[in-house]
């Protein structure tokens, strides 16, 4: 081999081997905000709690590669059929291959367990979380283990499900290993199956020891999406894309949790997976270079929240975060193989706070889901709330929404961008640039909720106003005007006909002032930014070199805002909320912007 073949091969060798370059500094525009409205008074749900933390595996007894599931299970479980879920991906050849490895087929599926619970009487909330898709011989399952002792010290029993048999591998080269999303859900409800029956069962080392009305689920990218089924699969009679698989669950699955999903590689009925009256509660990363978009997003938008109930939903975007870092065995090569070697790691943040950031979140999700510690709820709705060296320094997105909630305008329900979703309300603009309600952008494309782009420019003052009927809303000081914005990197007339981001300078966070008025024409105002700027969109670099990018570099990430109803009172002459008719979104802060509006309304 000629000197200039093996210095190319070294120079190859030596790219693919470098984790690359650090990001430019974002702009932060939680750090150039007033503070934060509200902190969190309790402790740290990061750190351990009071209990002893006892361990122990269940399984077929008869597993070929994991002794934990196999002989050294210390319960035995019996396998279930899950053919008709399958039926559409193991088969053919990498079916019999698929069958030849594992030793079983889709009709023998195990129900293997690793289990984390407190050294205590009980009954305690029950978690079960599932992986998602990964080399099938590379185990994902313990990669969960950080999550496990923590949330069992706490006094939950944590379970982290293997699905590894319904994972891709050597089998699946040539055409991949999909369709089976439905499976992983069902097969976390026939985990649940077991443990119910474990509970009523004397002689059994858990007898007891499940509180049946503080369940949830949960699960990592494609098992993210699986929980989500499961939830939607509990309370169905019947298998919806085939009648004949029966489902007699019925369980009280109080929350759903899901880290970096995937959302749409199953759809029920050839519909998008609808949830309603849970706690849902989804984390991903901005540079996730396996599910590139906040997928996630979809599925909290059609999580429905009734008046009746007292349920949440919560979301969280980090800057930096990663696919795999969520999970211990799985790392920072989300894309495996040759190319992690062309995927820029050096931008992520380090792989333990990742994790740090996913305890604090998860751990205090399922104590405000499941043991109605709502004292953690600020830290879903700003992260900032969270308590000193809780969080590590990075930049977070958060959208929060609760049961009760009165939305005024949600833009879902027709093309007309002078009606709103309240009965009896209109809007009107003026002076803005850009006026468009369309489905969020995002790196993969549309998203499914639509929402409004607004943009304006300095010549001269520009405003969005939403008049409502008059009529009782039962809005009082005590209540709270909320809406979500992102930024939406859109300049509506730029002189030079170019994008923001192509001249050169950072994109600043926008502000803008908030006007209620009430029916005597009295208002009060405030200034975005006393509360949280809007964050510029956080530009991803996934790969070293521009020439592998293939997806949009940023996405828009719309914000929660919850803006006290007394703060308008404070700042008006004599504004009454109970008497609210219309509100005011002015653009007389930020000269030249662009933003996605959506979900205004009230909490009452």
């Amino acid at each position: 081999m000629s000197i200039g073949a093996l210095g190319l091969l070294g120079g190859l060798g030596w790219y693919l081997l470098w984790r690359g370059t650090e990001p430019s500094k974002a702009v932060n525009a939680a750090a150039q905000s007033g503070a934060p409205q509200e902190r969190v008074s309790l402790p740290d749900p990061s750190q351990p709690g009071p209990f002893a933390v006892k361990t122990l595996t269940y399984g077929s007894g008869t597993d070929r590669y994991r002794p934990e599931f196999g002989r050294e299970a210390a319960l035995k479980t019996l396998p279930v059929d899950g053919s008709i879920l399958l039926e559409g991906s193991w088969k053919g050849f990498t079916g019999q291959l698929r069958t030849l490895a594992w030793g079983f087929g889709p009709d023998s599926l195990p129900i293997n367990g690793r289990v984390w619970y407190p050294d205590g009487p009980g009954p305690f909330p029950l978690v079960l979380m599932v992986h998602g898709n990964h080399n099938m011989m590379d185990f994902s399952d313990p990669g969960y283990a950080y999550l496990g002792g923590l949330l069992a010290s706490r006094g939950y029993i944590f379970v982290s499900v293997d699905e590894n048999f319904i994972n891709g591998g050597l089998t699946d080269l040539v055409f991949g290993f999909s369709g089976e999303n439905d499976a992983r859900g069902w097969l976390l409800l026939e985990h649940l199956e077991t443990w119910m029956s474990w509970n009523r069962t004397p002689g059994s080392p858990f007898y007891k020891m499940v509180d049946p009305q503080r369940i949830a689920v949960g699960g990592h990218s494609r098992g993210g999406e699986a929980a989500a089924i499961a939830a939607a699969f509990n309370h169905l009679p019947a298998y919806p894309d085939n009648a004949a698989l029966k489902f007699n669950y019925g369980y009280n699955i109080r929350a759903v949790a899901a880290v970096a999903p995937i959302d749409g590689q199953y759809n029920p009925a050839w519909r998008a997976t609808p949830l309603s009256d849970v706690n849902y509660f989804v984390i991903h990363g901005s540079h996730d270079s396996d599910v590139t978009s906040f997928s996630g997003i979809n599925q909290y938008d059609r999580v429905a929240l009734g008046d009746d109930g007292d349920f949440f939903k919560a979301a969280v975007y980090i800057y930096r975060a990663n696919h795999g870092q969520f999970n211990t065995t799985w790392g920072d090569d989300d894309r495996g193989g040759l190319v992690t070697g062309f995927l820029n790691r050096a931008a992520l943040m380090d792989g333990e706070d990742q994790r740090q950031a996913a305890r604090v979140y998860l751990s205090a999700f399922f104590d405000a889901a499941l043991k109605d510690e709502r004292g953690y709820l600020p830290l879903f709705q700003d992260a900032r709330a969270a308590g000193e060296g809780w969080l590590p320094d990075s930049i977070y997105i958060n959208r929060f929404d609760r049961s009760g909630d009165l939305l005024a305008a949600g833009f879902q329900e027709d093309i007309d961008l002078h009606t709103a979703t309240l009965p009896g309300s209109s809007i009107q603009a003026e002076a803005v640039d850009l006026w468009r309600e369309q489905r969020v952008q995002s790196k993969w494309g549309g998203r499914e909720a639509s929402a409004v782009y607004l943009g304006w420019n300095e010549d001269q003052t520009a405003s969005y106003t939403i008049t409502l009927p008059e009529e009782d809303l039962g809005l009082s000081a005590d209540g709270a005007l909320i809406f979500s914005l992102a930024d939406a990197l859109q300049d509506p007339a730029p002189a030079d006909g170019s994008q923001p981001e192509q001249r050169g300078a950072p994109r600043q966070p926008v502000d803008l002032t908030v006007v209620l008025e009430d029916a005597q024409g009295r208002a009060g105002s405030v200034r975005l930014g006393d509360y949280l700027l809007v964050q510029p969109q956080l530009k991803a670099g996934l790969y070293k070199a521009k020439l592998f990018e293939s997806k949009a570099p940023s996405e828009p990430v719309l914000q929660s805002y919850a803006i006290p109803l007394a703060d308008f009172v404070e700042a008006g002459d004599g504004f009454d909320p109970a008497r609210t008719v219309r509100i005011r979104f002015v653009f007389d802060r930020t000269p030249r912007g662009s933003i996605v509006l959506d979900n205004i309304g009230f909490r009452r």
